[in-house]
């Protein structure tokens, strides 16, 4: 009984002394058909309410307590099936990952979501990761990137990182 009540304490203990930030790329969003430009804020199109959709099916069981969002339509409507689903808010950050945010996010020690763009996806992992891990900016048709940053203490830091993919494949 004592060696079961000591193995549920550690483990505990390692459950508590650890947690992931996810980052993705908000989902696929409409582009004006009369023209190359892309529309300022643009909503997601089907394909892109559907992977946003495939996050939430992702997501909702990995104890995520933070979303962060930039302040567009595209990135807020990413997350919008994850945060109804688990019922918490949406906090937004600058159209810019900056030093402020990214301490910010460091200083969370709970598993949370990022929604950025194909140009500050690789800011916030490589911020995150304490190094080089995404080597630039996405490609425009890159939608179905899930960044997967942990952090596990225990007698120090581990940070570790992944790439998966997730929803239907980009084209």
């Amino acid at each position: 009984m004592l060696k079961n009540l000591l193995f549920i304490l550690f483990a505990t203990m390692l459950t508590a002394c650890s947690h992931t930030y996810y980052v993705v790329r908000h989902a696929e969003k409409v582009i004006k058909p009369d023209t190359t430009m892309m529309a300022n804020d643009p909503p997601l199109t089907a394909a892109g309410q559907a992977r946003a959709e495939a996050l939430k099916d992702l997501l909702k069981d990995k104890h995520i307590r933070f979303i962060f969002s930039t302040n567009t339509i595209r990135t807020k409507s990413t997350a919008e099936p994850l945060r109804v689903y688990l019922g918490i808010s949406t906090e937004t950050y600058g159209p810019r990952p900056d030093t402020a945010f990214i301490t910010r996010l460091k200083g969370i020690k709970r598993n949370t979501l990022i929604v950025g763009h194909s140009n500050t996806v690789d800011d916030i992992v490589n911020s995150l990761s304490n190094g080089v891990k995404v080597a630039g900016d996405l490609e425009d048709s890159e939608y179905d990137n899930l960044f997967i940053v942990s952090y596990k203490k225990f007698f120090g830091t581990k940070i570790s990182f992944e790439r998966k993919k997730y929803g239907t494949a980009s084209k």
